[in-house]
């Protein structure tokens, strides 16, 4: 028998070494494209687009191997979170092509990917049967909806950070919807005749930029939100309770209360601009403490105890 043939966790861990190495082409690709314009944009575009589909094989052999969705443990979770982000970066640009979107969101797919692949054990990357409370039909439906919420929600907070970079020398303002595509008709007054034009108005690249991360954030903040309660119902029948208060609980409690704070101040008092970017932003590091940092403490139903050797 052939001793060469891979194994399928040696198969698993060279489609994630071939998505980790294009993101990683992809990376600078996306900061060039901010000066070098289409080609280099369009470049780690499809770079990223193959990393994505790479990772959705990784993410299907794992099913394969393993006969239930593949977000059981750490590793696997990391590989979808990655995957989500790619994706919804994949969407932005083909709802609204921008230079910054690709240099700001392709290190947060390479960096979830080369975390999983490089910085964890191998005791957190070994595929392993489910435990009891985890066969459910509600592993799909919370893990899947709770994974893409964060990815969504990293993106869009990516995205806030290019709102306090780009034009800082102007003020940012919201001057259309949020469905906007990049531009939009302001009426003005003809001279001598009383007659009302349309005529064309552009965004700027943080008013672009604006309009993305609410509108990613939205569709996060609905995941989130959908997420929480399916999680509270598949709680209560693993366990008998809705809510225990457990750290993961109520760090994604926080991280509701954080965008709903952002897009309360949005929506309801007026906040655009540079000062929603900035809570947008702060965001960001309540997502990765809510799924990264609870997630390697050693407390808590959902923790490994990585960080205490437990």
């Amino acid at each position: 028998m052939p001793t060469d043939l891979l194994t399928p966790a040696d198969l698993v861990a060279a489609l994630g070494l071939a998505a980790l190495l294009l993101l990683l082409t992809a990376l600078p690709a996306a900061f060039w494209g901010l000066m070098a314009g289409n080609h280099s944009q369009r470049l780690s575009t499809a770079l990223v687009a193959v990393a994505n589909l790479f990772l959705a094989a990784l993410l299907l052999r794992r099913w394969m191997d393993t006969g239930h969705f593949p977000v059981s443990n750490l590793y696997e979770s990391l590989c979808f979170l990655s995957w989500c982000a790619s994706f919804t970066q994949l969407l932005l640009m083909r709802i609204s092509p921008h230079a910054w979107v690709p240099a700001l969101t392709t290190p947060l797919a390479l960096g979830t990917l080369a975390f999983a692949s490089f910085a964890l054990p191998s005791s957190l990357q070994v595929a392993n049967s489910l435990v009891p409370a985890l066969r459910s039909s509600w592993l799909v439906m919370h893990v899947s909806v709770i994974m893409a919420s964060y990815g969504a929600l990293l993106v869009g907070s990516a995205l806030a950070v290019g709102v306090l970079l780009a034009n800082r020398d102007q003020a940012v303002a919201i001057r259309g919807s949020s469905i906007g595509s990049g531009g939009f008709r302001a009426p003005t007054m003809a001279v001598g005749d009383n007659l009302t034009s349309l005529t064309s108005e552009t965004f700027s690249q943080a008013e672009r930029l604006d309009n993305l991360s609410y509108r990613t954030i939205t569709v996060g903040f609905l995941l989130l939100s959908i997420g929480i309660i399916s999680g509270a119902v598949w709680a209560n029948e693993a366990w008998g309770s809705w809510w225990s208060w457990d750290p993961k609980e109520t760090w994604a409690l926080i991280c509701w209360l954080v965008y709903a704070a952002y897009l309360h101040t949005r929506l309801n008092r007026g906040w655009h601009g540079r000062r929603s970017a900035l809570l947008a932003a702060s965001g960001f590091m309540v997502v990765v403490i809510c799924y990264i940092g609870v997630n390697l403490l050693g407390v808590g139903l959902h923790s490994y105890g990585w960080f205490l050797g437990s």
